[in-house]
């Protein structure tokens, strides 16, 4: 694959109205132990163990516990041929206490374990970046189109016993990759890209294609969530021209915990499964496993309800790049657009830790000392330093207002050609919807706007009903990430009147955030752990948080191992990593500046590393 090739997208390619009506991608069916996935199946639930694998009664206890909150397929680690052996003892108990759910080995370097484990469990995830190929280990970036393909050579004399096996035990496999974990001869020919991602999965798929073993399942991964979009984008646009319609399955690696990980996590497989793309999910919280399943299931089910949405009616402009960020070009009015950061917009309330740039005041004109006052048209003044909000009943009169912001709400329905020719300059639509599909409706009004070469700013707004602030999470993240990860939008205003105005505003800060638009706070690349985490992952986290969670714009990685680690903080200022039982190595970047210190040392050390590197201030 050419990384110069221009791509049409997987919906890019279908009708135009594709991209504004919810429909699931047709994939193949892939059978795991009595469940299945893809083809006309839901989509399914799963999460990861983060017990030892040695430990059988432990695993099984907590697989249970994940079992009975609503998890379909649950993944143990197996570092190797011991692990992947007592997956059998797993296996054996979790069916005498009356559990059939489909187990899953997730292997990493160890080629043996993968061979050992497909004799015992439904499923084994093997890593395209590390099952054969060296990962990042930077001896070598240079091959000969000869060497490059006997490494490839290499790569399909290991898996097809490995596929052999498989097929004798009715095993599926997971082809996953992760950013973090490319070989050194992907990075040669396509550097850390999605393109590398894509071609790393596509040596493999076309092995089982060419030996036609297609239960076979696949994850492109990353803790960027915008990467992660666009690269599962342009593996199935890639699949597709290849023939293929594997199952995939979604998530974002490192998401973190709390508000942070349930943002992120919703961002990105939200965007995704909006466009109907996606077979199962796995949400890694930093959280116990269990805690993922509620999160995973409100996001799915959320999605899915979409099915039978009034048609939408749009016209795709063929302007927006799926596979890389470009922003939409707009004009600047005041901070709005441009090339300014996204603006946030709230009611008028008393807010703690953030503030809105723009407070919305409704039918209050009294508001002078108040910065950003925005105030209804029919209740506007101008000696009262607000600014005006129109709707479409009484758009006719907003040429003859003088006001440095205009602002006017409407929805894609209402946006006809006598409406559009209102708008002058200094207008910012606040684009609304209450449609079932709002994310479609509201792409829909994007693409009206390309095709007519109107360059006013956009700001979505969404109005919820929720009473748990854990739904609005979910449910705004999925509705409006996926516009800042496209580049369209220039604000956000999410109001829900049941949640304490505080918290639904840093939902909205978080959403920015999330999709690498505007920084307002530290963010933790935490894993979610597994069986091969070597500290307590949860009462770290807490720890690193408490003590650096006011260092604004600072990235700081968490991880529970050197597997996956170093590669999935990649783009860190600081890393915090599991190297032995109780040790800690530490980084800078990429680069490892400590090793081996011991645990109950090594948060004050990394304080002690960001002030040594200028990092660091105080808390006010």
């Amino acid at each position: 694959m050419e990384k110069n090739i221009k791509y049409t997208s997987y919906l890019q390619n279908q009708a135009d109205d594709a991209l504004f009506n919810y429909n699931r991608r047709k994939s193949s069916e892939v059978k795991i132990g009595n469940l299945n996935l893809g083809g006309n199946a839901p989509i399914r639930i799963q999460s990861m163990a983060n017990t030892d694998t040695n430990d059988t009664e432990a695993s099984v206890a907590q697989c249970i516990r994940i079992i009975e909150a609503g998890g379909e397929l649950v993944r143990f680690t197996a570092q190797g041929v011991k692990e992947a052996t007592n997956l059998e003892a797993i296996h054996s108990l979790l069916h005498k206490k009356g559990h059939t759910t489909p187990l899953v080995a997730d292997i990493h370097f160890n080629p043996n374990a993968a061979d050992t484990a497909a004799k015992y469990v439904e499923k084994v995830r093997i890593n395209p970046g590390n099952f054969i190929d060296s990962v990042h280990t930077n001896k070598r970036f240079e091959y000969t189109d000869e060497e490059y393909k006997q490494e490839v050579e290499k790569i399909k004399t290991r898996l097809l016993p490995f596929l052999q096996i498989c097929r004798e035990h009715n095993t599926a496999i997971r082809i996953g990759v992760n950013h973090g974990s490319l070989s050194d001869r992907i990075l040669s020919r396509y550097g850390d890209t999605p393109h590398g991602m894509v071609e790393s999965c596509m040596e493999f798929l076309r092995i089982c294609k060419a030996e036609n073993f297609n239960n076979v399942v696949i994850s492109i991964k990353a803790s960027n969530s915008v990467i992660m979009v666009q690269t599962v984008r342009l593996l199935c646009t890639t699949m597709q021209a290849e023939g293929m319609c594997y199952p995939l399955h979604l998530g974002v690696t490192e998401a973190g915990d709390g508000e942070d990980g349930r943002i992120k996590s919703s961002v990105g497989i939200g965007a995704l499964l909006a466009d109907g793309i996606g077979d199962t999910i796995r949400v890694s919280l930093s959280e116990d496993p269990e805690c993922e399943i509620p999160v995973a299931k409100m996001l799915a089910n959320y999605i899915s309800d979409r099915v039978g949405h009034d048609s939408i009616k749009g016209c795709n402009c063929h302007k927006i790049d799926p596979f890389s960020y470009h922003k939409r070009e707009t004009l600047a009015v005041n901070n709005i657009g441009g090339n300014k950061q996204p603006i946030v917009i709230a009611p008028m309330a008393e807010y703690s830790n953030f503030a809105p740039d723009y407070f919305y005041c409704g039918k209050d004109n009294t508001k002078q000392n108040v910065k950003n006052a925005i105030v209804d048209f029919e209740f506007w003044k101008k000696e009262a330093n607000n600014l005006p909000l129109f709707n479409s009943s009484n758009v006719e009169r907003i040429k003859g207002v003088d006001a440095s912001v205009k602002f006017l709400e409407i929805s894609y329905p209402e946006a006809d050609e006598k409406l559009l020719n209102e708008i002058d300059p200094s207008v910012v639509f606040i684009l609304k919807t209450n449609h079932k599909n709002g994310v479609g409706e509201q792409r829909a009004f994007f693409h009206l706007l390309l095709s007519k070469g109107l360059k006013n700013p956009v700001v979505l707004k969404r109005i919820y009903e929720d009473k748990e602030i854990d739904n609005l999470q979910i449910k705004a993240g999925a509705d409006c990430g996926v516009f800042f990860i496209d580049g369209l939008g220039d604000g956000i205003w999410i109001e829900d009147p049941n949640i304490d105005p505080s918290k639904v505003l840093s939902v909205s800060f978080g959403i920015l955030q999330a999709t690498r638009v505007r920084i307002s706070k530290t963010e933790f690349i935490s894993c979610p752990s597994c069986g091969r985490t070597l500290y307590d992952m949860q009462s770290t986290i807490a720890k690193i948080k408490a003590r650096t969670s006011h260092l604004k714009g600072l990235k700081i990685g968490i991880m529970g191992c050197i597997v996956n680690g170093p590669g999935e903080m990649a783009d860190a200022d600081y890393g915090y990593v599991g190297s032995s039982k109780g040790k800690v190595n530490l980084y800078k970047g990429q680069t490892c500046i400590e090793k081996l210190i011991p645990e109950d040392q090594a948060v004050e050390r990394l304080i002690e590393l960001i002030k040594e590197n200028g990092d660091w201030i105080e808390k006010e």
